[in-house]
């Protein structure tokens, strides 16, 4: 797991969505164990409570769960749910915002598409 931490958000916050980042890419899958707090507070030079905090919001919306005295595993169906989550941020927040500007500038809809097909691409 790796990543860049950054002033603009909760470390505790830049942990979660690491390990959700990772979830996503399968870089670790279902029911596989994710690296310990301690592992991961010694990496980053993070506060182990930070980190812990961080994993707690994952407990928290089934994405991860706790084996006693194992640490903490990626649940059944956690990549879907990471997904769906973002996937209506990303509508609500991103594509409206888009929408929003495109018309304010007078882009019409093929527009719209002629450039994300060109972006894609």
């Amino acid at each position: 797991m790796a990543f860049i931490l950054n002033s603009e958000e909760p470390i505790f916050i830049q942990i979660a969505k690491a390990i959700e980042d990772e979830i996503l890419s399968e870089g670790i899958k279902e029911n596989e164990q994710v690296p310990s707090t301690t592992e991961i507070s010694k990496t980053y030079e993070i506060n182990p409570a930070t980190v812990l905090k961080g994993m707690n919001i994952l407990v928290d919306q089934d994405i991860l769960y706790k084996k006693r005295g194992r640490g903490m595993f990626v649940s059944e169906g956690a990549k879907e749910i990471i997904s769906k989550v973002r996937k209506e941020k990303f509508i609500n927040e991103s594509v409206v915002l888009f929408l929003e500007e495109a018309k304010k500038l007078g882009i019409n809809k093929k527009e719209l598409v002629e450039i994300i097909n060109e972006k894609i691409e």
